[in-house]
């Protein structure tokens, strides 16, 4: 049966042509040239001299883990049931999540500000093109990529890939994953095959799809000398995500699996600890709350209580 989440996801969407260049048809980002004129997805590039500084991290660094822990909200604009950041306007939200965040800081590991964006976005409808997803316009990700600049914040552009492909969604955003602070989050639960209707029925991947994803950005970073690059998998229940087997650690990318169960602390708590089972161990552990669907039924988890789960989450994620 679907999940709450999944109805209120698939009623969301329904707005959102309005965030898209051509409406329901897929074709809404530019796939120009690279902003930085360094990369291609070939993995060729020109060679970088001496008296070019290495690209870095939001606040300096070139790796994620395990120096930082990161954490920070998603969202879509004019899609409240998609995400914080979708509520209102997006500098007011990004202020009230740097303040949530504060209480996941350690002394010996800060955290780094993520922000989410839904950029390839699950529709209720097939499309000119069959593939059942929109994505989001050029000046909606710049929007974004402009304020995680300026509050030094990590970027990923969360995939809903329908019918489409996670690596053939991801090459349509390579212009801002060749930013040294964007990356990715992927999203099975929206990966539909023929014959599945986004909303109707879970969608699923495999672990040689998100592997494809991730040697892609590996190349990006290898070619471009970026630093490393956070590859997120959001997982609601075990079978969304299968053949882990053939993952594999990749240079220059984070790899986490978020596990994103829904309800009261001890479902949330069972569905971490299943769904985390036999995850290979270069995988980061990730963990999710909703503010609509965990408060329905339970006060939200604190920040004490999400790093209180074992393993502990490196990525923690507000919706």
């Amino acid at each position: 049966m679907i999940s709450r989440r999944t109805a209120i996801s698939a009623a969301g969407v329904l707005g959102l042509a309005a965030c898209s260049s051509q409406p329901g048809d897929g074709r809404g980002t530019s796939t120009g040239p690279a902003r930085s004129g360094r990369s291609s997805s070939s993995g060729t590039s020109s060679s970088r001299t001496s008296s070019v500084p290495q690209a870095t991290l939001p606040g300096g660094g070139r790796t994620i883990f395990p120096e930082h822990r990161l954490v920070g909200y998603c969202g879509l604009p004019g899609a409240p049931a998609l995400g914080q950041l979708g509520v209102g306007n997006l500098s007011d939200e990004v202020a009230g999540m740097l303040s949530k965040i504060k209480a996941y800081a350690e002394p010996a590991r800060p955290v780094l500000p993520v922000m989410e964006l839904i950029a390839c976005v699950v529709q209720p409808k097939p499309g000119v093109d069959g593939m059942w997803r929109a994505r989001v316009a050029d000046s909606i990700v710049e929007e974004w990529n402009a304020k995680a600049k300026e509050v030094g914040a990590l970027l990923l552009l969360n995939i809903q890939p329908g019918r489409s492909t996670f690596l053939e969604e991801a090459k349509k955003f390579e212009k801002w994953l060749l930013e040294p602070h964007v990356g990715l989050a992927l999203d099975p639960e929206w990966a539909i095959g023929p014959g599945q209707v986004p909303g109707r029925e879970f969608g699923t991947t495999t672990g040689a799809a998100v592997d494809e994803v991730a040697a892609y950005l590996s190349g990006l970073v290898t070619a471009n000398d970026l630093p490393q690059k956070a590859l997120v998998v959001h997982v609601l229940r075990r079978s969304i995500l299968t053949g882990e087997q053939d993952l594999r650690e990749r240079t220059g990318v984070a790899l986490v699996k978020s596990v994103d169960g829904i309800g009261q602390m001890k479902d949330k708590i069972k569905a971490y600890d299943i769904v985390m089972a036999g995850t290979p161990s270069f995988v980061r552990p990730g963990f999710k709350l909703f503010y609509d669907e965990d408060q329905r039924v339970a006060p939200l988890m604190t920040p004490a209580q999400v790093l209180a789960l074992t393993p502990p989450p490196d990525y923690v994620l507000y919706e």
